[in-house]
Formats: structure tokens, C-alpha cells, sequence
């Protein structure tokens, strides 16, 4: 009954990790961006709102965010325990995210962040557009992306981090690498003595 969260820039690999870090905690992988391209491919009411956000490099609100999480969040493959990508993005967010968890009388366990340089990271970002043909992988989508993480996720960052469930995790190198460290980081933090909250 794990619930984690993993966190960090645009092309930090949050995607790749977290199908790995789910599959070894035996949790489903929660991906918020999986499931706005989802509804943006099958032009879902809510796909047609979010498009217009993530074409541009923006956020989607966060009504229509937590609508989508919460939603998920009912369903019966994460009642044990989960994985979620990409959300909370901003405080508010992480603040709905709680009352989620807590109207079933769960909390987080433990938050993954990933760090990486910026120049890195737009690397692997024209990497990946190279390779997916993604239109939303643009420099200037990314650069966006980027600095609206700094400027908002951060903050999320240091919530976690104030309620001492943060665990950083270092993602530059090979991605292998990157998944037995974040492991290994996680099953430490689980396993020490936890303070009452």
C-alpha cells in the first residue's frame, strides 16, 4: 500500500522512471500527461480544453486537473497504492491532492524528485522530439515548461520537502542507473522509523 509521488523538470525522465519505480513497488503508474494526450487524441471535451494549454507550453488549469485526478483516483487499481506523474504541479494542486487522499484516509509516503541540469535537459527534450515527433517538443514549448516548473513546482517541491517525504533523487547519466538509485533511495527512506505526523 504505497502511494508516491515523482517529481521534476520537463525532460527529466519522470515518465521512464516511473513506469520502472511502479512496476517494482507493484503500484499502477498514474500519468497525468498520459491521460490529457489521451483525451486530446480522442478529442474528449476535456481534450479540446486541455489542448489549447499544452500546445503552448502552459499548465491546464488546475480545475480541470483535479477533476481528471480525482476521477482517476476513485478508480479500483490505485485504492492500494500508486505512482502519480505529473501532478500536483502547483501548490494548490498538492493542497486539492491532499484532500483527496485524506477523504480515504491516506496520505503520500514518499516524493521522488529528480534533478538534472537545464542544459541537459533540453538535450534530451530535442532527443526525444527527434525520436517521437512529439509537436508539443518544441524549444520555445520548452523553455516554458521549464521556467514555469522553476517558478511553480518548486514550490510544490518545498512542501514536500518541509514534511520531511522528499527524497532526491540525482537523474543525469544513464537511466538504468538512474531507476536502482531511485529504488534504493526509496526503500531506505520506507523502511527508516517515520516521526508522527
Amino acid at each position: 500500500m504505497t502511494r508516491l509521488l515523482i517529481i521534476g523538470p520537463p525532460g527529466s525522465g519522470k515518465g521512464t522512471q516511473a513506469e520502472h519505480l511502479a512496476r517494482h513497488f507493484k503500484v499502477p503508474a498514474v500519468s497525468t500527461g498520459e491521460i490529457f494526450r489521451s483525451n486530446v487524441s480522442r478529442k474528449t471535451d476535456l481534450g479540446n480544453q486541455a489542448a489549447q494549454y499544452l500546445d503552448d507550453g502552459h499548465f491546464v488549469p488546475d480545475h480541470l486537473t483535479n477533476a481528471l485526478v480525482k476521477d482517476r483516483l476513485l478508480e479500483g487499481d490505485v485504492m492500494h497504492g500508486f505512482l502519480l506523474d505529473g501532478y500536483p504541479r502547483t501548490a494548490p494542486q498538492a493542497t486539492e491532492l491532499d484532500a483527496m487522499l485524506a477523504a480515504s484516509g491516506h496520505a503520500l509516503d514518499a516524493v521522488i524528485e529528480l534533478q538534472a541540469p537545464d542544459a541537459e535537459l533540453e538535450e534530451r527534450m530535442q532527443r526525444r522530439a527527434a525520436e517521437q515527433g512529439r509537436t508539443d517538443d518544441t524549444i520555445d514549448v520548452f523553455r516554458r515548461r521549464l521556467d514555469l516548473y522553476h517558478r511553480q513546482t518548486h514550490e510544490v517541491v518545498s512542501v514536500y520537502a518541509g514534511r520531511g517525504i522528499l527524497v532526491t533523487v540525482n537523474g543525469s547519466g544513464d537511466p538504468g542507473g538512474i531507476t536502482a538509485a531511485a529504488i534504493a533511495a526509496v526503500e531506505q527512506f520506507l523502511a527508516a522509523p517515520q516521526p508522527p505526523s
